[in-house]
């Protein structure tokens, strides 16, 4: 089972405080292998479990709009991954930032910028995960290095004893110690060789994955952010979520007295038998399948928001087309109808975006996006000198909408304001 291991602390900085300069002995957590580790689940947990892979692969149902907007849910974790503080740029201009990475768009703000090229590392990394052969101890390493480009003092398995909480100059009153990092490349190796195989349900596997790697917190920074993509890399490998990303990771920063609570409780099985290591390991998990049936909750209740939304289009249209005096029905093939299908997943469009995308000439794709935007499917916004985007500002502020519930600890800014760093709440519209 895991165990601590006691260590020395030698203060090697002079010009500190004498409560930072301290030497001493430190504990530090050693785990247990992942391979082979026995597991068995209480009844509750094995059924949560269950409940929360069904409610998972309800999902992956040809929910495509889940999928469309998914990247956008991601936009927290590229918040935190540009480091920025107290700032979180609006679904809209992040949107603009990423129309920005392939037509010139103008007032684009720098954090929006970041916040859209980091997304989009995030999904480019993670897609790579899902779909190598095995995933291997340099592809974490990639993954991390994509998440920090502007920061290679932290690229790589750490060569230092790091820790979390406590004092920044010495492990002495830490809250956590990990193991020393002579251990941490075999670790990360049996991690990687557990998530490869099949033993245990994706859900349990996705739990103990994440758990474990930040146990080992292989790298120097960074640890939270490649430990969440690992989440979903677990449950695409295993079929659960082919396209879109569940806001699991999101649910576990609103929990996050729970979360640090079962994370601590995973490490319990230190100096533990067998059977106390496994009830950790059970309730860990019960935490994360909590999380992971909240996580659906809240991701079917996005996709009922799309659906009404698509509703409302297709009686908006209607009435325009009508108004003109349209007879025909809407061709299935047309340009119009292509964008419609695809507006969540692209809610700022120009003309040159639609012609690329669907495939029609800039004719057919203007002529198009001038029916939606008639129809008020559509608003135009400046993007630079005679050039502008057309924007689908109601699938933007469901996002918007689903990010402040999703930080709100009751899910819902009626009963409980988001307690973390989220969006501003569109104006005009009620709360959710």
């Amino acid at each position: 089972m895991g165990r601590w291991e006691e260590a020395r602390w030698e203060s090697a900085e002079p010009n500190l405080s004498r409560r930072d300069r301290r030497s001493g002995l430190y504990s530090r957590y050693v785990p247990d292998l992942l391979v082979g580790a026995p597991l068995v689940l209480d009844p509750e947990t094995d059924q949560l479990v269950a409940q929360a892979e069904r409610q998972v692969r309800a999902l992956g149902g040809g929910h495509r709009d889940l999928a469309g907007i998914s990247r956008f849910l991601l936009r927290s974790e590229a918040i935190a991954s540009s480091r920025i503080e107290g700032i979180a740029p609006s679904a809209r201009q992040v949107a603009l930032a990423e129309l920005g990475q392939s037509e010139e768009v103008r007032g684009v703000s720098d954090q929006a910028q970041m916040v859209a090229n980091n997304m989009t590392v995030v999904r480019e990394a993670t897609t790579r995960l899902v779909e190598v052969e095995q995933v291997t101890v340099e592809h974490i390493v990639a993954l991390h290095r994509s998440l920090l480009p502007a920061e290679p003092r932290h690229h790589g398995l750490r060569t230092v004893q790091n820790w979390i909480g406590g004092s920044d100059w010495h492990p002495l009153d830490a809250d956590f110690v990990p193991p020393a990092w002579e251990r941490v490349s075999g670790l990360v190796a049996d991690l990687l060789t557990y998530c490869a195989g099949g033993l245990h349900s994706p859900i349990a596997q996705a739990a103990l994955a994440h758990a474990q790697f930040e146990t080992i917190h292989p790298f120097t920074d960074g640890n939270g952010r490649v430990g969440r993509a690992l989440i979903h890399t677990v449950l695409a490998r295993r079929g659960l979520t082919q396209d879109a990303v569940l806001p699991i990771s999101l649910v576990l920063a609103t929990m996050r007295d729970r979360y640090l609570e079962g994370l601590a409780t995973y490490r319990v099985a230190a100096s533990a038998d067998s059977l106390t290591g496994m009830a950790a390991r059970s309730a860990w998990i019960n935490v994360f399948a909590e999380a992971t049936v909240l996580a659906c909750e809240q991701a079917r209740r996005i996709v009922a928001e799309l659906a009404d939304l698509r509703g409302q289009w297709d009686e908006r249209l209607a009435q325009a087309r009508a108004a003109r005096g349209a007879t025909r029905a809407l061709r299935s093939d047309s340009a119009t109808a292509a964008i419609l299908a695809d507006l969540p997943a692209t809610p700022v469009l120009t003309t040159s975006t639609v012609a690329r995308i669907h495939g029609v000439s800039r004719v057919a794709a203007g002529k198009a996006l001038d029916e939606l935007r008639e129809a008020g499917i559509l608003s135009a916004k400046g993007i630079g000198p005679g050039a502008h985007a057309f924007v689908a500002n109601d699938v933007l502020d469901t996002i918007t909408w689903a990010e402040r519930r999703l930080a709100s600890t009751s899910f819902d800014t009626r009963h409980s304001a988001p307690h973390r760093l989220a969006p501003a709440a569109p104006p005009g519209r009620p709360l959710p």
